[in-house]
């Protein structure tokens, strides 16, 4: 059925993202309310032509649910992660290898519980909308058992002995590495830790959200060293940034270092299976290429996910 509330994607912008991976969705089953569940979102990315999406989870692995939905829904590439958040051990190298035996594809750095999120004092911009995560943080701490902030540096801003563990996992069976909701000096330390520890993928994760805002200079930096930026539709779509500033930094740092993801799930959000053909429709507004969008959304995402 159409979405009456959230006009669909262009013809043109479907067809610049076929073949893509959405690397970044957050549905059902989850521990809040979601658009759509994982089965259903698997089929429908079969109708419009997307080759699978990585199931993303602030709380719990997704490997063992993503080999299932495949199962039922062949054709479709639905990959699994994990969240390095306190609900599954923190900076837990026991639950990356297990994650890794288990297929899954892409490891975040701590999200809600890392330090920077936990210590952000960014305001968002006026009406822009909350994460829906904020508010189970807010009911984990009420209860008081929300985990504690997790530190990713030493004091002497050296990577922590556990994240070096987990770095090595993440070499070890060819995960991407996501730096989750880390800080620009805290993403700079990870990011030359995990060359040095043999990580081939790395991506920043949405660059511009309120408690990451990376300059564009620390973007290029860190596209220098062979990190993909992440580049979002929720984030401006929920206000953010702009779109303006989004696309200024796509064409700064470069088209050929961004990856297009939708962050979407949400129910009061666009369908998920939209989500990067909708981005597309707005970086054609800003004047990026065909091809330029199809680097960022096809040919980037299936070198993450390991497609040709």
């Amino acid at each position: 059925m159409p979405d009456q509330e959230h006009p669909p994607p262009s013809d043109r912008a479907r067809a610049l993202v076929t073949g893509a991976y959405d690397t970044h969705v957050h549905i059902a089953p989850d521990v809040m309310e979601r658009r759509v569940d994982d089965v259903t979102l698997a089929r429908r990315c079969a109708e419009v032509g997307l080759a699978g999406f990585v199931l993303k989870s602030h709380y719990v692995p997704t490997a063992e649910r993503a080999e299932v939905v495949r199962g039922i829904v062949p054709g479709v590439d639905v990959l699994g992660a994990l969240t390095l958040n306190g609900s599954v051990g923190g900076l837990n190298p026991g639950a990356v290898e297990i994650a890794g035996r288990q297929g899954a594809r892409v490891v975040w750095l701590p999200t809600v519980d890392s330090r920077n999120q936990r210590d952000s004092r960014a305001e968002a911009p006026p009406g822009a909308t909350p994460p829906m995560w904020a508010q189970l943080q807010d009911e984990l701490a009420e209860q008081g058992i929300m985990a504690p902030a997790i530190d990713v540096l030493d004091p002497d801003g050296g990577v922590v002995p556990a994240l070096r563990q987990v770095l090595t996992l993440i070499a070890k069976h060819d995960m991407v590495l996501a730096t989750g909701h880390l800080s620009g000096p805290e993403i700079g330390a990870v990011v030359a830790a995990a060359g040095e520890a043999g990580v081939r993928k790395i991506v920043v994760t949405h660059p511009e959200f309120t408690s990451q805002r990376l300059p564009v200079e620390t973007q290029r930096e860190l596209a220098a060293r062979g990190a993909l930026m992440e580049r979002c539709f929720t984030t401006p779509h929920s206000g953010k940034v702009t779109w303006e500033r989004l696309a200024d930094h796509i064409r700064r740092v470069g088209p050929e270092h961004s990856v297009l993801s939708s962050d979407l799930g949400q129910p009061f959000n666009p369908p998920v299976e939209d989500g990067l053909a909708l981005l597309a429709d707005k970086l054609l507004e800003y004047g990026f290429s065909d091809d330029e969008i199809r680097t960022m959304a096809v040919t980037n995402s299936r070198a993450l996910m390991g497609s040709r």
